[in-house]
């Protein structure tokens, strides 16, 4: 029993450590831009990476009068899409940190850190 307690504990202090980053954004191809300059850091500075993996997209409408007198029937429909991506990065090391904390991301992109 004792064996077996001490393996258990050992296995638990060689957990792997992972980043998992969950980028959001209304346009798409800066999003997809951003997601590969994160995945290209990692892996130069030698972390392994799982992703970029789509999540579902948030589509929220709004209806609105074109006139309000006129016209009650007349209205228009407006939407906005927020698109998010989840990358994790398994066994990061100090230098990868470093470069994700270096690297400037464009206007319109959420970026949100687990590690």
């Amino acid at each position: 029993m004792a064996k077996q307690e001490k393996q258990a504990k050992q296995e638990k202090q060689h957990v792997k450590q992972k980043i998992r980053i969950r980028l959001k954004g209304y346009d798409q191809r800066i999003l997809d831009r951003s997601t590969a300059d994160i995945v290209e850091t990692a892996k130069r500075t030698g972390a392994g990476v799982a992703g970029p993996i789509p999540l579902p997209t948030r589509c929220e409408k709004y209806t609105v009068l074109r006139s309000p007198n006129i016209d009650r029937k007349s209205r228009e429909q407006f939407e906005i899409r927020t698109h998010k991506r989840l990358i994790e990065i398994l066994e990061p090391n100090s230098r990868t940190v470093d470069a994700l904390k270096t690297l400037t991301l464009p206007a319109g992109v959420d970026i949100k850190i687990k590690a």
